[in-house]
């Protein structure tokens, strides 16, 4: 479950310039790659202008870059292959508080299709990847992993609270599923750290709460 490394706020507000907008709706409604020259002469733009903004699109993880021979030529004398561009792969997307469905849908489909071949439970399946991916996802802090994920970990007394659960409308719909695997993926991220997560529901805050271990 690899994280695109692209800020998701930044790419969005590349696209407030018209002329990034109009080549990105542009280019991701051709069926095949898009050279700078075809990009230019399709928003009547300087070819140079063009690869400026193009370029950005792909810094910003929003366009994805590629290298063809468009002749269909190979070997000596074929030419350099051109630049050309499509959409990136993965998708960008913001919401405010930021959540994190795909990840969440990922656990419960592997969770069920194990289960159908092992017989094993599917909420036993679904706690037990979830503990094995918060311990894949920790690198280094534990606090700043979590800060990744988008809990917004804040002090409160002697424990640390979660300002935002990004689990929360699957959480209001299946309250009991959902919390669960999401206090066993923060006990992934917190193995071996001295730091023990437990349920403890509150108003505006996500269902878990972090403390050291007595």
């Amino acid at each position: 479950m690899a994280e695109t490394p692209h800020d998701p706020v930044a790419a969005v507000a590349a696209l407030d310039e018209p002329t990034r907008r109009r080549l990105y709706d542009y280019v991701v409604r051709q069926p095949g790659p898009v050279g700078r020259d075809e990009a230019a002469a399709a928003v009547g733009v300087p070819r140079t202008t063009v690869a400026f903004h193009l370029d950005r699109l792909v810094g910003e993880g929003l366009l994805e870059a590629v290298h063809e021979r468009r002749t269909g030529r190979t070997g000596p004398g074929a030419g350099r292959p051109a630049k050309l561009y499509r959409r990136a792969p993965h998708p960008v997307a913001v919401s405010l508080p930021e959540n994190r469905y795909e990840l969440i849908g990922l656990l419960l489909a592997d969770a069920v299709d194990e289960s159908h071949t092992s017989g094993e439970s599917p909420r036993v399946v679904l706690e037990r990847r979830a503990r094995e991916l918060g311990r894949e996802l920790r690198s280094g802090d534990p606090v700043a992993a979590l800060e990744r994920l988008g809990f917004e970990p804040r002090a409160d007394g002697d424990s640390i609270v979660f300002g935002n659960c990004p689990f929360h409308s699957l959480a209001q719909r299946h309250t009991e599923l959902v919390c669960g695997a999401n206090l066993c993926l923060v006990e992934g991220l917190l193995s071996d750290t001295g730091l023990r997560a437990r349920l403890d529901p509150s108003p505006g805050l996500c269902c878990v709460r972090v403390s050291e271990v007595d």
